[in-house]
């Protein structure tokens, strides 16, 4: 009996051991990641700390003064400008790239050693960053209709300097700086500019005229400074000015002083089209109705040097822009395309879209799906008549009589 009961304590010990040895392991495992869940919560605070810190540094830190790099000496000390007004010879940090340190940028210069800490991006005002068009238009030559000649005008003068610019190296010729186009109020200028967008892979950066007209001094001549230094930077690009006789206008003897100051805009214009900084691998396209009113010093050679004209579409060209914008309605078998043509003499392509719209609107309103041909005769009936269609004549605009 003493040896069973002996026998039965020893498995019971063995068995007790056990169990707690399984309870200790239980115990190490969770401390054990309790201790990872501590040392996450540890290096999370330690990432907290040091951010806080670096933030308190920063503000903590003096302000910086900003400057205009003048020069660069052959010591590698710099010539700057501060914002006060005085010149300094100071040094540069040497965390700083020597490259980067060119004469015009902006730099932030230590508050009480005046020494170059840091170099600042180029300010420019944001109505200039939000001149350049992201987004690629959805309109391509195809969307174009009567303007073959203008197409083969613009593609030469725009598109193959920039996709091809040995060619005119191999021939030993400059490609014309800028293009100027002109014509009646809707006659697809500023529709063949966004296709120039959609087609080329260039930077496009657009601005109307009106928008470079400011009202305090020298605004509008910074903004044209601007506009080109974003061009410059953005190579190859497009620089599309629309409505140019908003700011182009000729320059009188006797003015009132917002003349003086559109007229100093032209001036800084005129400056970055064929001035004595090279503009690079930019472009520059420009639209108006009233090339009669334009400043010749614009229309030289070496400024805009092709003058494309835009006259109000003939018949082919009507019957082609009427393809355009009815590829895509529900027509009705009785649609005389031809019939419309004759209907709509002197219809700008303007006119002949509204002519579409309408028509499929008359349609909307009687609750067809198809438009008929009636629709379209009471579209011209109705958008014809309102509209004053003149034709802007072609000019010579290096023509003596028009400036004598």
């Amino acid at each position: 009996m003493t040896g069973s009961s002996s026998s039965k304590d020893q498995k019971f010990d063995e068995s007790y051991i056990a169990e707690y040895i399984q309870s200790l392991e239980r115990r190490v495992r969770d401390l054990e990641h309790e201790k990872r869940l501590v040392e996450g919560r540890y290096l999370k605070l330690d990432r907290e700390l040091a951010s806080l810190r670096a933030e308190f540094d920063r503000v903590r830190s003096p302000p910086l003064i900003a400057g205009t790099l003048l020069d660069v000496l052959d010591d590698g000390r710099a010539i700057v400008r501060s914002t006060t007004g005085p010149h300094f010879v100071v040094t540069a940090s040497r965390f700083i790239k020597r490259e980067d340190l060119k004469p015009g940028v902006r730099v932030a210069l230590n508050q009480r050693t005046l020494s170059i800490v840091e170099v600042l991006p180029t300010k420019k005002d944001p109505l200039v960053l939000g001149m350049e068009i992201e987004e690629i238009p959805d309109v391509s030559y195809s969307d174009v209709g009567g303007l073959e000649e203008q197409i083969r005008e613009i593609r030469e003068t725009v598109e193959l300097p920039l996709l091809k610019p040995d060619l005119f190296a191999k021939v030993g010729i400059d490609p014309p700086r800028g293009v100027l186009l002109y014509g009646a109020s809707g006659t697809g200028k500023t529709l063949l500019a966004r296709a120039v967008a959609h087609e080329t892979k260039a930077s496009f950066i657009r601005v109307i005229g009106s928008e470079l007209v400011q009202k305090y001094i020298g605004e509008g001549a910074r903004m044209v400074r601007e506009m080109f230094e974003l061009a410059r930077e953005k190579a190859p690009s497009i620089v599309f000015i629309d409505e140019l006789d908003a700011i182009g206008t000729r320059r009188m003897d006797a003015s009132t002083s917002g003349d003086r100051e559109v007229h100093r805009t032209l001036m800084q214009l005129l400056g970055e089209i064929d001035g004595f900084d090279p503009r690079g691998d930019v472009r520059i396209l420009a639209a108006t109705n009233r090339p009669d009113i334009l400043d010749p010093a614009l229309l030289r050679p070496g400024r805009f040097d092709r003058l494309i004209y835009f006259p109000l579409p003939k018949q082919k060209a009507r019957l082609a822009i009427f393809k355009i914008h009815t590829r895509n309605m529900n027509l009705a078998k009785s649609v005389d395309l031809k019939a419309l043509v004759r209907m709509t003499e002197r219809a700008t392509g303007a006119d002949i879209k509204a002519i579409c719209t309408e028509a499929g609107m008359f349609a909307i309103r009687d609750g067809r799906e198809q438009v008929e041909q009636r629709d379209f005769e009471q579209a011209v009936g109705k958008v014809l008549p309102s509209l004053r269609i003149s034709e802007v004549p072609e000019f010579s605009a290096r023509s003596d009589k028009m400036y004598g």
